[in-house]
């Protein structure tokens, strides 16, 4: 079938006579991203359709899946996934976007939007594979929309810039927004049948078609919204619910003290009423997707959004209130924080996951290298250079015993930690930031829960311990 005749947007092939192209390899499709969730996500469309181009910038990363490898940790069945369909010749890589476009019918793009300085969307790595897309574009194509985007991008930035690029008009291709809605850890199972696809196109046809793809990825159901700006934005309300909550949850940890109850207790009591969804306190809110999607819609409306940014002010506020929390306790014990070796341990901002961006922990060392602490981190997910670049002396796990460690905070718990022998260490003062570690013989203060070891509630807050009327609860 040649090039021109693959392509499924405004095709008088009847919907199953389109499906059966898909499934037989005569419709391909390129994927421009091979990262965490654009690998698993070209793994699974080339196991539906058996004709996958995969695109990315490392060099590395295309010569390892073309050999079969698998460089993303920790995915189950994402190795074996990649191993087969390039053992079966439904999949390969490439660093070369335009050929990768000029071959495929369908573009698939899930690339990282970050934020700047300025917290604005840099779209720079998204552009640029518009500019591939662009260079290969033909009549029939459909252009799906992976990564977290502002809404408006679809239709008020995506068309218009492929259409003056490719020369071809708006409405001879079709442009379309499903927004990915995986986890690390999990991506396999949450593309294919976790969760419901979203899918809007910037016409009905680009909606048509994006189901009807959408349809053979996954046993869940697809829903159709009106337009490609709203399934954008279905992406970021899901993003900002979670920002807002967690706000709500760090907020109410902080009230531990005051109101002398163990937090973390009471709001899972109040979330067996089937109204009430409290998430957990922590020391902060990390990666690259809760803490930068409120500023995807700040930047984009005029209307005043108090809610958002409180939210974002006070989730931001954890990481010095994690550190400033270290040195009240270590207080209570009559030692300073000035000159205390302090071990932190997690650099990622979530556990089993190499990621570093807006990890809580950043902040957290550099409140407590402000304190005058000697800081030390421990992290078996990352090297001692990515460690030691967030101003932590980088310690093994195995060593830490043998480290003269007056405190610790808890803030990514990756489960290499449950192997700790805490008997190993003298008199610590343990700030747990994750509700992690239970007992463990020590003076631990755990974010919105009750005293542990060696602190009763009278030790933690005297006067509230005095005044309440039950006194205080732990766990």
């Amino acid at each position: 079938m040649s090039r021109e005749h693959t392509g499924l947007y405004g095709s008088d092939r009847s919907p199953d006579e389109q499906t059966r192209a898909l499934r037989a390899g005569e419709v391909p499709v390129a994927v421009y991203g091979l990262g965490k969730m654009g690998l698993p996500l070209a793994a699974v469309y080339a196991r539906a359709t058996g004709s996958v181009t995969g695109v990315d910038i490392s060099e590395d990363v295309v010569r390892g899946v073309n050999d079969g490898a698998c460089h993303v940790a920790k995915e189950p069945g994402l190795p074996e996934l990649v191993a087969e369909q390039v053992d079966r010749g439904a999949l390969r890589a490439t660093t070369d976007g335009v050929a990768a476009a000029e071959s495929a019918a369908i573009h698939v793009i899930i690339v990282p939007t970050p934020l700047t300085d300025d917290r604005e969307p840099d779209l720079a790595a998204f552009e640029a594979v518009l500019d591939s897309i662009a260079r290969g574009l033909a009549p029939g194509d459909l252009v799906v929309v992976e990564c977290t985007v502002p809404p408006g991008t679809s239709s008020d930035l995506v068309v218009p810039y492929l259409a003056e690029r490719s020369g071809l008009a708006a409405g001879e291709f079709g442009v379309a927004f499903c927004p990915e809605r995986t986890s690390s850890g999990r991506a396999l199972r949450d593309i294919t049948e976790s969760h419901p696809k979203i899918v809007g196109g910037v016409d009905a046809e680009s909606t048509r078609v994006a189901a009807l793809i959408y349809g053979e990825l996954t046993s869940n159901e697809v829903i159709p919204v009106r337009d490609a700006t709203t399934a954008e934005a279905v992406k970021l309300f899901e993003g900002v619910y979670r920002d807002v909550n967690i706000a709500l949850a760090n907020e109410l940890a902080r009230l531990r003290d005051d109101l002398g109850i163990d937090v973390t207790e009471a709001i899972d009591a109040a979330n067996t009423q089937p109204y009430c969804d409290i998430h957990a306190p922590g020391p902060g809110v990390g990666g690259h997707c809760i803490p930068w999607y409120p500023y995807f819609i700040t930047s984009r409306v005029a209307a005043e959004t108090p809610l958002l940014l409180t939210a974002r002010e006070v989730n931001d506020s954890m990481p010095a209130f994690t550190a400033d929390k270290l040195c009240d306790e270590l207080a209570a014990a009559g030692r300073d924080i000035e000159g205390a070796t302090v071990a932190v341990l997690g650099v990622t901002y979530r556990p089993g996951v190499a990621e570093t961006r807006a990890t809580p922990a950043a902040g957290v060392i550099d409140r407590l290298n402000d304190l005058g602490a000697t800081v030390l981190a421990v992290d078996p997910m990352l090297s001692d250079e990515v460690v030691a670049s967030f101003g932590a002396t980088p310690v093994a796990l195995s060593d830490l015993p043998t480290r003269a460690i007056d405190a610790a905070v808890v803030v990514t718990p990756h489960e290499e930690f449950d192997g700790i022998d805490w008997t190993a260490f003298d008199d610590l003062v343990v700030v747990d930031g994750r509700g992690a570690l239970g007992d463990i013989g020590h003076r631990v203060y755990e974010i919105g829960g009750g005293p542990r070891g060696g602190a009763s509630e009278t030790e933690v807050n005297p006067e509230i311990a005095a005044d309440a009327p039950h006194g205080g609860s732990g766990r």
